[in-house]
């Protein structure tokens, strides 16, 4: 907000009177900020927000695009952006005015945070929300923001109970990480495959990247945490899909610390397997493989579920029918979330307000569906009491009353608050391996899930060298030839360097 200048000492009334002012608007803002619904239009509040890229509804829907759910009509007008700006104020009278940014991976995030670019609300993965916690960059939600009672909080009274479980239970130095993130999308990772090129089999294993069978018919991520997860996948195989290792008591935990082991000796050999997909694989990448599958250019393609479950959409559209397979070692289990920054913050708690506000509006069951079939990602939102996110499921992925081949899919881990609830989707049965199955993964493919930790700078340092052997050099690509020559030099330098020494 901008506050006039004091007027001269020359008119003390006008001086007296403009302190008045002052006090009397600030005291109004903090009245607003708590959420009394009057206007102002004078009052404003900036709000610097830096997302992934094309991760948010951007509005523009043609008419046909109208999602028809029994509880109402829902479509994409204007920005999710321009939508909370004007309910912003609806509904706490004051004017926000947003600065839109976005990253493409969560070290251009980093890097951009560590270079300067200040900015107040952020939605970087799991494991940059740790390691901003662990470097004291984030502002802790405010009890507010977990007031149940207050109708406008659509996040906590939407979120769902296994995704609240998750960030409660799991900690930075003590502190959980639903008291300083909200979650926005999340989803798994997998295998999409063309079905009449790759057996169900091959594709739910991680080995499959550097199967020679599919030379240069497979892609695998760019980035160094996704890859050594594959890798860790691949090389620990039979350790993890052993029935002593699954049936273990603390089989959740030991999961977990099996597919986030830096040991020097697990990352040699992640090397050396990498190093064989690199030989393997058509291309490491980050957007291409969606393409490439659609094309036909590859056979199979290492991705996120919720680019799974566009890469089926569109090859749909071309008459091709593409599966989603988890692979049976496990899965990674993501989140993208919303953190704000101190850097950005700054203590300003107006400017706080609106940025929990703005979770809050996009966790709205009509604003999360929107997200959702703009982004085609799974929101973290079940809906609580409101049922239109359930509905959208079923409106997606439910079977028309003419089809029999047909499966009862239950997503009550997800949706069920409490036991009994009955959160069931009759869907086509081959839809309990696509999009459905991306979109909402069976709880049985949940059990073998582990999250990607916050790994140390010694850590960061060892698998990044990793990442650097493996993307920039390859010593099993040397030819023998090349070696010989290498031989014959090194032997006449050493022989040069006798004599040096004789003299």
């Amino acid at each position: 907000m901008k506050v006039s200048q004091m007027c001269s000492v020359k008119n003390m009334a006008a001086g007296i009177a403009g302190i008045l002012f002052i006090l009397a608007s600030s005291v109004s803002m903090t009245v607003n900020a708590a959420g009394s619904g009057g206007k102002d239009s004078a009052k404003e509040v900036t709000l610097r927000i830096c997302n992934w890229e094309e991760y948010i509804d951007l509005g523009d829907w043609d008419e046909d695009e109208t999602i028809g759910l029994d509880s109402g009509d829902i479509i994409g007008e204007n920005s999710m952006m321009d939508d909370f700006a004007e309910w912003y104020y609806e509904t706490y009278g004051i004017r926000v005015k947003i600065e839109y940014s976005t990253f493409g991976t969560n070290e251009d995030l980093y890097n951009m945070l560590t270079l300067g670019d200040t900015y107040d609300l952020v939605c970087p993965s799991e494991y940059m929300i740790m390691k901003l916690m662990t470097e004291n960059q984030l502002v802790p939600l405010s009890e507010e923001f977990f007031d149940a009672s207050n109708q406008n909080n659509y996040y906590i009274n939407g979120v769902s109970p296994y995704i609240k479980e998750i960030f409660e239970k799991n900690e930075i130095d003590g502190k959980p990480w639903g008291d300083y993130a909200a979650g926005y999308m999340w989803g798994i990772t997998g295998i999409v495959y063309n079905p009449e090129l790759v057996s169900e089999e091959d594709a739910a294993s991680w080995k499959i990247l550097n199967d020679p069978a599919y030379q240069r018919k497979i892609t695998i991520k760019d980035n160094v945490r996704d890859s050594y997860f594959a890798a860790i996948g691949a090389i620990k195989s039979e350790l993890l899909t052993s029935e002593e290792f699954i049936s273990a008591p603390d089989y959740q935990k030991r999961l977990e610390e099996e597919m986030n082991d830096t040991s020097e000796e697990t990352i040699t050999r992640a090397q050396e397997y990498l190093q064989d997909v690199k030989d393997n694989a058509y291309s490491f990448e980050t957007d291409s493989g969606k393409a490439d599958m659609v094309t036909g250019k590859v056979a199979a393609n290492y991705q996120w579920s919720g680019d799974g479950v566009y890469t089926m959409d569109q090859a749909d559209e071309d008459g091709i029918a593409l599966a989603f397979a988890v692979p049976k070692e496990a899965t990674n289990v993501y989140f993208d979330g919303w953190v704000m920054l101190k850097s950005g913050i700054q203590g300003d708690a107006v400017k706080q307000h609106a940025a929990e506000a703005f979770i809050n509006f996009i966790s709205r069951a009509d604003n999360v569906i929107r997200n959702m079939y703009y982004v085609g990602y799974t929101s973290v939102i079940s809906g609580g009491d409101d049922i239109r996110v359930f509905e959208y499921a079923d409106y997606c992925y439910g079977a028309g009353e003419d089809e029999k081949d047909t499966t009862d899919y239950d997503l009550g881990y997800f949706f069920a608050k409490e036991a009994g609830e009955d959160y069931v989707i009759t869907a086509p049965s081959d839809q309990v391996y696509r999009q459905l199955f991306a979109q909402y993964p069976t709880g049985e493919a949940m059990e073998r899930s582990s999250l990607m930790v916050c790994f140390d700078e010694e850590q960061n340092r060892a698998i990044n060298q990793m990442w650097i052997n493996v993307r920039c050099y390859n010593i099993h690509d040397v030819p023998v030839w090349a070696w010989g020559i290498a031989g014959i030099v090194i032997g006449i330098l050493m022989v040069l360097g006798v004599r040096k020494v004789k003299r």
